[in-house]
């Protein structure tokens, strides 16, 4: 889908979509907890059908009507299971000790850029416990069961792989131990799945860089609902950087998302030069590019991880910003963008296959108007937001 922007001013009332970091987790706990439960605020964007179609694979079963998604047992699989993760590398991290946890063998497929992001911490992991790993450039098979164990682990390159660990661990018969064997970054989406977990009554201690979980724990059913999302929220609040009126709804003050910290990073970008690190938030990296070339130029540091996200997000932005006359120097783990002094109108951008690079350089476009490609890739996790853009004042086309 390719849409033309007309340059416009954002104003209006809008609320915030569900938190996909939030949605994710309390998904997964509530399918765990293998009885009646419910969660509230799941959109029909492609990560969420990828851990529903997981969930699936499980052998549980679901129901889902709107934004709500009930919850009735089944019988977990133990035979061999095909899990279809799209391109969702959450989907894929958590779900592979959790199948290794209730069975002994499954395979996992998704797109070539989702498998080539790699998962070896897991390999690291597996080799220690006996567990045979075969990888094509669209699967993942693996075979033999998680033990309980300590398990060291980097801290430095997702937390998404302690985070599958805090799913299964509780689910195998003996305790267990996380050692976080460098500096965690990240650190927040690790306490939102203690958090989550939590809700459905599994107990989880993380002391310094130690996270300890009793084994034959059982996950109870609850009824949730998913909180406002920060990161998405972003794209939203930054009209207010350029010029715009809008009011985000229902996001939390107090949550623990990382990525509303963007609040305090659009003020500085707002008024100074400042250095920015996206070593907690690399989400935010592509708008907060995006308003730093707009306003007073940034230094980013903690960038490293930008290039294995669905894009390498800093060469991405960088790219594009330069067709638009800016000027992005990428290093190997900062980025410096400057001013643009004159943006040119009317360019023609690329997505990059990546839904936060579609989102930024959508709001950059509407300060000069000009043409979006490939913005189809939104759907992975806020397909409805050229509607509320277009519900804000934003005029666009598809061309």
């Amino acid at each position: 889908m390719n849409i033309k922007i007309y340059k416009g001013i954002a104003k209006g009332a809008i609320k915030a979509p569900p938190s996909k970091s939030y949605a994710h987790r309390l998904l997964i706990a509530c399918a765990l907890a293998n009885g009646n439960g419910k969660i509230s605020g799941i959109i029909d964007s492609d990560d969420m059908q990828a851990t529903l179609n997981c969930i699936s694979a499980l052998g549980l079963k679901y129901e889902k009507k709107g934004e709500e998604v009930s919850f009735f047992g089944g019988d977990f699989i133990n035979s061999h299971r095909m899990f279809n993760c799209f391109e969702s590398g959450s989907t894929l991290r958590f779900f592979i000790p959790i199948a290794l946890a209730l069975g002994n063998e499954a395979s996992f497929v998704g797109t070539p850029r989702l498998i080539s992001r790699g998962i070896e911490i897991y390999e690291e992991i597996f080799k220690k416990q006996g567990i045979l790993v075969e990888k094509t450039e669209t699967s993942i098979k693996i075979k033999g069961k998680l033990k309980p164990d300590t398990f060291f682990v980097k801290g430095n390159v997702s937390s998404q792989f302690i985070s599958g660990l805090i799913f299964a661990l509780p689910l195998l018969k003996g305790d267990s131990k996380i050692v976080i064997t460098t500096e965690l970054e990240s650190k927040a989406y690790v306490d939102i799945t203690i958090d989550a977990v939590k809700k459905f009554g599994v107990e989880v201690c993380h002391q310094g860089n130690e996270i300890f979980i009793k084994g034959n724990q059982k996950y109870t059913p609850a009824n949730l609902i998913v909180e406002g999302d920060a990161s998405n929220s972003a794209f939203l609040d930054a009209f207010n950087i350029l010029g715009g009126d809008v009011s985000v709804l229902d996001l939390n003050e107090d949550t623990i998302q990382p990525d509303y910290i963007y609040k305090r990073y659009f003020k500085e970008i707002e008024h100074c030069t400042p250095t920015i690190s996206l070593s907690d938030c690399p989400d935010l990296g592509p708008v907060t590019f995006a308003l730093a070339s707009l306003k007073n130029g940034a230094r980013f540091v903690g960038t490293k991880r930008l290039k294995i996200k669905e894009s390498d997000r800093a060469e991405a932005m960088a790219s594009e910003l330069r067709v638009l006359g800016g000027e992005v120097i990428v290093n190997e783990n900062d980025v410096i963008v400057n001013k643009i002094n004159e943006i040119k109108p009317n360019a023609t951008l690329f997505c990059h296959n990546d839904h936060r690079i579609a989102m930024s350089l959508a709001i950059v476009l509407t300060t000069v108007g000009g043409t979006l490609m490939g913005c189809e890739c939104v759907k992975k996790s806020y397909p409805h937001f050229f509607e509320d853009l277009r519900t804000l004042g934003i005029k666009w086309e598809e061309v």
